[in-house]
Order: C-alpha cells, then structure tokens, then sequence
C-alpha cells in the first residue's frame, strides 16, 4: 500500500502597503516553505473573510492548513519556541 503525506498549504494574507507582510513572506522563504499570497490590498470583501476566518483585521494574516497563526510577531513567536517547525513537519 502506497501512502503519502499530506500537503502543506501555507496562505498569507497581505497588504501592499505593509511592512511585516514584506517580512512575513521573506520569513518564510527563508525557511524555504512554499506559500500561497492573497493581497487584500483593494478587496474589502476577501478582508472581511479574514477577520472572520482569524478574529483579526490586520495583515498579515497567516494559516497553515487552515490553522490561523496570527501575523508576522505570532509567527516568530511560534519559531522561537520551535512551534512553528512542528506545525510544518506535522503535514
């Protein structure tokens, strides 16, 4: 029997004009994890769906496999406290 491993999906919402967005996504690529990027820029409406996906109105807005992790501050929190690869090595 052949089994695979989940995938990983990693979304992060962001904003143009934002400056922890800009970090968030350099974070990531760093740790060389492949993620998909919403800007919310001008889509009040895909906006609206992350305030109601996260409980929060401000970007970025990360998830991993649909799992809200918060912003760019929570993630580096979760990677200081070796969190962060386990929720990735856990897909």
């Amino acid at each position: 029997m052949i089994t695979t491993k989940p995938v990983l999906k990693v979304i992060v919402y962001t904003a143009s004009h934002c400056s922890y967005c800009k970090a968030a996504k350099e974070f990531l690529r760093n740790k060389n994890v492949v993620f998909e990027e919403i800007d919310v820029t001008d889509n009040p409406a895909e906006r609206k769906n992350i305030e109601k996906l996260s409980g929060q109105k401000t970007v970025p807005q990360i998830f991993i496999n649909g799992r809200s992790i918060g912003g760019f501050s929570d993630m580096r929190t979760l990677d200081e406290n070796g969190e962060l690869d386990k929720l990735l090595r856990a897909c």
